[in-house]
Formats: structure tokens, C-alpha cells, sequence
């Protein structure tokens, strides 16, 4: 059988990160796969912008360049983890609203569905958010993380932002459920070891679509993304996509 052209793989981060986490996907997800890891405003080279906080100033920093680039009917697909899943959600919906080509499937990794709770960060002071990603393993060891330090200044306000915009994208679901199910295949990724977002709670995220929804558990814990096998998962379905452009989940045989 003819492959179709390679599959463009748009990857959404975690609270507080860049788009350096998926430099490996690269190489990772395999052959019939292009990687565009995508940086939103404040960190990296957008690292002089404003932070976005709301659904408004996501889609304003974020759905123009996107929709031009899918526009051309080429296969496409968004992953996202964590924060970057509700991130990928909300442009999946916002690309439909404007007629634009749906991707072939959105793959979200240790995010918790819109009607779940959200992970909890009190009342977010500096004391507050440092314990809660602490928790996560987020915070790097002994005086990098000190106040002053340039993870402290650089890196923790960028965390914060983004929980307040996590919040903000799922009260905009919720606030509109019944047109934020998408009619594209779900792809829920979880890490074995993650405390805070188990199996049970991704499953979760099959109330979401109208389509086909896959749960898989790969080694690590929350963020997995680091590792080699959520790239494989997730480049192993981009390949189906490319090979039959049906949907990822409905091939013969369980191929994810």
C-alpha cells in the first residue's frame, strides 16, 4: 500500500515548560512523522511576551498561525501534556468552530478530562505553588529552586500563568459542554507511576468525543513525556493514520 505523506505532529507542553521537553519526539516517534513542538507566548523564543490567561489569548497567540498551517488538508495531528492537553482540546475545537481541517486524532498525556477536577494549587503563593510542584516533581533540587534564583524568577511565574490558564480553558468547556465533544478520536495516554493522574481518570476523557477513544499506560510517571515511549505510542498512531488514513483505535488486529 502507498503512504500517504508524513504526518505533522504538533506537541502542546506542561505548565511552566517550553517546547525543549520534545526535542527527542524528533527521533523518537519514528519514520512518516514531522514533530513541531509549540512554544506559547512567555517562554523560549516567545520568552518576551505576555503570558496568555485565558481561552481569548490562546487562540489570539496561537490559532492564526496554526489554522494557515493545516489549512492545506495535509494529516495532522496535536498531542499535549498535561496543561498542553487542555491547550490541544481547545484548538481542536476552536480549528472545527472556524471550518478548518480536523486533525486525524488528539492525543492528550497525564491531562485530566474538563469535568474532572483540576489538579489542586491552593491560593497560588509562591509557598503554595512551590509545594505543589514539588509534588509533581517539578522543581529542580536544593538552591536552583531558591528564592532569587533564576528558576525561582524566570520559571515560576511562567508556572503560575499557566495554572490560571488551565483553569480558565476548563470553565469555558464546562461553560459549554455540549460544543466542546469533538468529532475526532481521542487518544489518552497515562504514566504508570503518576500519582495524581491514574487510569481512572483518563478514562474520562471518552465522554469527550464522538469518535473512537483509546486509553494506554505507558512506563513513568507524570512526566513520561520525557521518555522514549510515549513518542513511540503516539508516532506508532500517526503511522496508521498515514498508512490508511482511517482512524487510529478502528484498524484490524488493535495496532495501538
Amino acid at each position: 500500500m502507498r503512504e500517504g505523506p508524513p504526518v505533522t505532529l504538533y506537541c502542546f507542553a506542561h505548565a511552566g515548560a517550553g517546547g525543549s521537553g520534545f526535542t527527542r519526539w524528533r527521533t523518537r516517534t519514528g519514520p512518516g512523522v514531522s514533530v513541531v513542538p509549540v512554544v506559547l507566548p512567555g517562554r523560549g523564543v516567545r520568552r518576551g511576551e505576555l503570558c496568555v490567561t485565558s481561552r481569548e489569548g490562546l487562540c489570539g497567540a496561537l490559532l492564526g498561525w496554526l489554522g494557515d498551517q493545516v489549512a492545506d488538508g495535509r494529516p495532522y495531528a496535536l498531542y499535549g501534556h498535561s496543561l498542553g492537553g487542555m491547550v490541544a482540546h481547545t484548538l481542536t475545537r476552536a480549528l472545527i468552530d472556524q471550518g478548518l481541517p480536523a486533525p486525524a486524532f488528539l492525543a492528550v498525556g497525564a491531562t485530566p478530562p474538563p469535568h474532572a477536577p483540576a489538579l489542586s494549587h491552593g491560593d497560588m503563593t509562591d509557598e503554595r505553588l512551590l509545594s505543589f510542584a514539588a509534588g509533581l516533581g517539578a522543581v529542580p533540587r536544593g538552591v536552583l529552586a531558591a528564592p532569587g534564583s533564576l528558576w525561582y524568577r524566570t520559571v515560576l511565574p511562567v508556572l503560575r500563568d499557566d495554572l490560571l490558564l488551565a483553569a480558565a480553558l476548563r470553565a469555558a468547556v464546562l461553560a459549554d459542554a455540549s460544543c466542546a465533544v469533538l468529532p475526532v478520536p481521542v487518544l489518552a495516554l497515562g504514566g504508570r507511576d503518576d500519582s495524581v493522574v491514574g487510569p481512572s481518570v483518563l478514562d474520562g476523557w471518552e465522554r469527550w468525543t464522538m469518535s473512537r477513544f483509546v486509553q494506554r499506560t505507558v512506563p513513568g510517571d507524570h512526566f513520561f513525556v520525557r521518555g522514549p515511549h510515549a513518542p513511540r505510542l503516539v508516532g506508532r498512531a500517526c503511522r496508521v493514520v498515514r498508512r490508511t488514513r482511517r482512524v487510529p483505535g478502528l484498524i484490524p488486529g488493535g495496532q495501538l
